[in-house]
């Protein structure tokens, strides 16, 4: 999926933690041919090529990841939204060239996003698109279920202690020896975690400048613009699957909506830089350290 990951794991010898780290590395591998949208011939654009011709049989990784994407696009009607790549793209273009994209180049692309316009069959697990051209970005969603199965694929292994790092989507079970939690810096504010997941978004680090104003790499999937509002959100969930995609999620709600989203979510809290503040609660071991 274009990212670094790295695993800390505790077992009780070397064989033993070896045989572990090449079964979760493998897992992720796996899944990387799934999920990811740098490989051209991954299952994700496989089926972007051939769905919008007919429904399409996945497999039941892409299609769970598909699944609570739908739910969650349709909780924020829209903010958050895997049919948008092609936004994606567009914006990643203007990035690299400072150049922000014309009007009638948006509206097309436009044309080619919603989360509608992506069907889903669960009894026959098949996915279609109707609209040629379409092409679904699991970028915001991709790295937390990889990462939430590495640590699943461990723990059938009998690891009882393990942090996995996927290009900053962090998820863990247990803690160091003689340590009450795994250590976590965020840029405000230091936690002690156990058995969760922390996602941080934001545009601080990817982002360009064009006419004085600062685009970041994150896109209103509603409206196709990239977000100019400094800041960055962190998210502190159970799984890594919610933490990924509702860091996204609130970075394009804002703080307001995003605050009444995330009490829809048990055990989730929702970190600001701009405020520096917790919205909700985690009942899983936080506390500063």
């Amino acid at each position: 999926m274009g990212a670094l990951v790295k695993i800390k794991l505790f077992a009780a010898d070397d064989r033993e933690a070896n045989a572990a780290l090449r079964e979760a590395f493998g897992r992720i591998a796996r899944l990387d041919a799934i999920l990811s949208d740098y490989d051209p011939e991954s299952e994700l654009n496989r089926v972007c090529r051939g769905a919008p011709e007919r429904p399409v049989p996945v497999s039941a990784d892409l299609f769970r990841v598909l699944q609570f994407a739908q739910g969650l696009a349709m909780e924020t009607d829209g903010a958050f939204d895997v049919t948008a790549g092609p936004l994606n793209r567009l914006w990643r273009d203007a990035r690299r060239y400072r150049t922000l994209p014309d009007a009638q180049a948006l509206g097309r692309t436009r044309d080619l996003c919603g989360y509608r316009k992506l069907e889903l069959d669960a009894v026959n697990r098949t996915v279609k698109l109707d609209v040629r051209g379409m092409q679904l970005d699991l970028g915001g969603i991709g790295k937390g279920y990889a990462a939430d199965e590495a640590i699943t694929t461990l723990s059938r292994r009998g690891v009882q202690s393990a942090f996995v790092n996927f290009s900053g989507e962090l998820r863990f079970i247990g803690s160091p020896p003689g340590e009450t939690g795994w250590r976590i810096g965020l840029k405000w504010q230091r936690l002690r975690l156990t058995n969760g997941a922390v996602s941080t978004s934001g545009g601080e680090e990817q982002h360009v400048c064009i006419h004085n104003v600062s685009y970041s790499h994150i896109i209103d999937p509603r409206t196709g613009q990239a977000l100019t509002e400094p800041g960055t959100v962190s998210v502190v969930a159970p799984d890594g699957l919610h933490a990924d995609s509702l860091s996204t999620a609130i970075s394009v709600l804002g703080r307001e909506r995003g605050s009444s989203l995330i009490e829809r979510w048990p055990g989730v809290a929702v970190m600001t830089s701009a405020q520096s503040s917790v919205l909700g609660g985690v009942p899983f071991g936080m506390g500063d350290g």
